[in-house]
């Protein structure tokens, strides 16, 4: 993936079926705005969805845009792993963003488990030796303080390969400000994640029950006496992506719900 100039990326969850007619008829018309390609989630927070490899290359061929793989430990063994990425490399995706995959949900584990062994490092230098770019995901896990803590495990994913990496959602500049000067000196990309918020309801949700995001008390203030919730959500996003603009090497959108056609407005 080309860093330069500002890269902007529209993230997609793949559908929970077999028919993906319904998320390429929604991808296509997006196909002539003003951003590099598709970033596609792998069976995110841990329920099964399309194959992302699958989906990777028949977005490609609606749209003609490059679609990047997101690939997890969780998943897959080393076998499986191996696997995907060459069978991503014969696809003609050569950008994956490495990641461990949410956790699976303890009243799930009785028929779903976890494989995971190899963890991120090795997958990021697994996906170097394949020849893919690779990127990772960086957690500043605002909800325990833990940046200094996320920025020493980013900085092991850069001196095992990784080329690039995605943050967490962003909502404010003090949040931006804080990833920027963490991250200043360690030699890579930084990709700013957006999600555009909806409802005064989709917005405590993120803040209090998924980890890695923190919605500021006045955004969600601001989401719940806007008589526009919508209206202040993309507003919000518009901003965090010329926030993005100022202090990143890209951003990462992630249409809430699989509303893209929010997208022109924000881009």
């Amino acid at each position: 993936m080309n860093t330069e100039p500002f890269v902007v990326t529209i993230e997609v969850v793949p559908p929970d079926g077999p028919d993906p007619a319904k998320v390429l008829d929604a991808l296509q018309p997006l196909a002539e705005l003003p951003f590099y390609g598709f970033s596609v989630a792998t069976n995110p927070v841990a329920k099964p969805r399309m194959s992302a490899m699958a989906l990777c290359t028949l977005i490609r061929q609606r749209t003609g845009k490059p679609a990047i793989l997101h690939l997890t430990t969780r998943d897959h063994n080393r076998l499986g792993l191996q696997g995907e990425l060459w069978g991503a490399r014969a696809l003609g995706i050569d950008t994956v963003l490495a990641a461990t995959g949410d956790f699976v949900a303890f009243k799930d584990r009785d028929h779903t488990s976890t494989v995971r062994d190899a963890d991120v490092y090795k997958l990021v230098g697994m996906a170097r030796e394949a020849g893919m770019h690779t990127g990772v995901v960086f957690d500043r896990h605002p909800e325990t303080d833990g940046l200094e803590r996320a920025v020493g495990h980013l900085k092991r994913k850069v001196d095992v390969g990784a080329q690039f990496a995605v943050t967490q959602p962003v909502y404010d500049e003090t949040g931006a400000d804080e990833i920027a000067t963490a991250t200043r000196d360690l030699g890579i990309p930084i990709i700013m994640g957006i999600l555009p918020l909806r409802t005064p309801r989709h917005a405590e949700f993120l803040h209090t029950k998924v980890a890695g995001i923190a919605v500021p008390e006045a955004l969600r203030k601001r989401m719940h006496e806007a008589a526009n919730p919508l209206a202040e959500g993309v507003a919000n996003a518009k901003k965090m992506l010329a926030l993005a603009r100022s202090r990143f090497a890209g951003a990462c959108i992630m249409p809430p719900f699989d509303h893209y056609e929010i997208m022109p407005e924000i881009l």
